[in-house]
């Protein structure tokens, strides 16, 4: 599921870089985006802050969808905001924290299920097996058949490696356990990377909303 996070990522990110060398020469591009903000009109800012701020919101809810790389799209906007109205030291340091955020949030739920799971004796063999079929779960039956699959195959796993189904049970409970944190950490997460993205606009003199 994350490998594929991140290879949506770089293909996005590659395409906005495309997009823009064809509107513009990158040179001058770049000059002028990492030259502070730019001067938009008014009506135009507050339209570009209320697209921003509908997808992050999506972005917040999409986390209730394992498939759906929620903080991923966060951070799209903000960079994409920043982009279009340039960037200076201050939301050049929150793009970064945005950024820092991102990357962990992405990685929370893996972690925290495996770390779960492994609290109650789960190998690390079903673990990985788990996590694999979380990847191919997600790709054949979005949006939860990633979670189903990853607690199919623990079980499944441990029960004939313990021959003691009510362990294995365990195991899987929390996994799914882990899950749920994981779901509450990245939501917190991406509370706080829309909270840092208002701060940009505060301390940038942008704030129109």
């Amino acid at each position: 599921m994350k490998k594929i996070n991140q290879k949506v990522n770089i293909l996005l990110a590659l395409g906005i870089m495309i997009t823009l060398s064809s509107c513009v020469p990158l040179q001058s591009w770049l000059e002028e985006t990492f030259s502070g903000p730019q001067q938009l009109e008014t009506p135009l800012l507050a339209t570009l802050q209320i697209i921003v701020a509908v997808v992050m919101v999506i972005g917040l809810l999409s986390l209730a969808i394992p498939i759906m790389p929620g903080l991923t799209i966060i951070w799209l906007a903000a960079l994409i905001y920043g982009l279009l109205t340039g960037l200076n030291t201050t939301s050049g340091i929150i793009l970064a924290i945005l950024t820092f955020l991102m990357v962990v949030g992405n990685f929370t739920d893996n972690l925290l299920m495996g770390a779960k799971a492994r609290k109650k004796g789960a190998s690390w063999l079903a673990i990985l097996a788990a996590s694999i079929a979380a990847i191919a779960g997600s790709i054949l039956m979005p949006p939860f058949g990633g979670f189903i699959a990853a607690l199919i195959v623990l079980f499944t796993i441990e029960t004939v490696r313990l021959n003691d189904w009510r362990k294995a049970f365990e195991s899987t409970r929390e996994m799914a356990l882990g899950c749920g944190c994981a779901f509450f950490v990245r939501f917190g997460i991406g509370l706080a990377m829309i909270g840092l993205w208002l701060t940009w606009l505060w301390l940038t003199d942008q704030w129109l909303l």
